[in-house]
């Protein structure tokens, strides 16, 4: 395997679910600035598709200039891991989907937060419930978890939905019917390209979702999913990694988010499938075409 982008979900993530999964072997690296000692690296994947057998990598590079990098890949013949958001356009990652199936390769659009523990139990339980309400609630600081990136507030950074997108591939895989966002509000600092902060109201079959999404969180950080139903509330707290059902304890779990992830694409390239579901990204893109666009004061890192 190839792994392209050491930035630091790569270091903190991606590096060590590689390491303990007995399926890959990490072999090369792209980056312009990162290292990894004892491991091939290269400048960008052009170089080292060229030079290397490699059967798979994994992006987990900023979503603008991953559909290029992908198409290299899958060109080449290896398989392709995406980092969410998996693209910056619908289109991108259609086209995506079609080389990948040309060429016979696998391709896996990845939604880590649907493997935090406490989401298939929800989805189990909310599976023959009727949904009255459902709260979204994302809150989390940029500067503690973006130190200085300024490519996520720029275009194609997606902004608050870089973190925002975790929850709604969360509700879109927990919740039994389709989510459509009906209107929303967006507050761009002035000079920048994506926003700080999001309120969607959105639909889910007859049942209102409220979503609040906000950047600039401090002292605890806010993941959390609530979903009334007609046997009582169910709530996800910090990001689907505790589950509380009604009328029972809180449960939690180690986090097991990126292994599962990697075993999950050794198992597609076993299988020779790919899996691509692109709804959470499909309503971020419905959002930021209807909202109402706010401008607000600049931001600094």
């Amino acid at each position: 395997m190839g792994i392209v982008g050491i930035g630091k979900i790569a270091r903190d993530q991606h590096l060590p679910a590689i390491a303990a999964d007995g399926d890959f072997v990490l072999a090369a690296y792209a980056s312009r600035h990162g290292r990894i000692d004892d491991v091939k690296g290269y400048h960008d994947i052009a170089e080292m598709t060229a030079d290397g057998p490699l059967d798979a990598v994994s992006l987990c590079t900023p979503p603008d200039g991953r559909y290029e990098q992908a198409l290299t890949a899958i060109r080449a013949g290896l398989h392709v891991m995406l980092e969410k958001p998996p693209a910056v356009t619908l289109s991108h990652i259609a086209a995506l989907e079609q080389a990948a199936r040309e060429a016979g390769v696998t391709l896996f659009a990845t939604w880590h937060s649907r493997e935090a523990a406490g989401v298939a139990p929800a989805r189990a339980w909310l599976a023959d419930r009727t949904i009255t309400a459902v709260r979204i609630d994302w809150r989390e600081d940029i500067r503690r978890w973006h130190p200085g990136q300024e490519w996520i507030l720029g275009p194609g950074g997606f902004g608050v939905f870089d973190p925002g997108i975790n929850a709604l591939s969360i509700a879109t895989e927990i919740l039994p019917h389709e989510l459509f966002v009906e209107s929303a509000t967006m507050d761009v600092p002035e000079g920048r390209a994506s926003p700080l902060a999001a309120s969607i109201a959105m639909r889910c079959g007859d049942a209102p979702v409220q979503v609040e999404f906000d950047f600039l969180q401090t002292g605890p950080q806010t993941w959390s999913i609530e979903v009334d139903t007609d046997a009582g509330t169910l709530r996800l707290a910090m990001g689907g990694s505790i589950l509380q059902l009604p009328g029972e304890d809180e449960t939690t779990q180690p986090d097991r988010e990126y292994p599962r992830l990697y075993a999950r694409f050794s198992e597609l390239i076993a299988a020779g499938k790919s899996d691509v579901d692109v709804r959470p990204l499909r309503l971020v893109s419905d959002t930021f075409l209807i909202a109402d666009r706010r401008v607000t004061e600049p931001f600094a890192f």
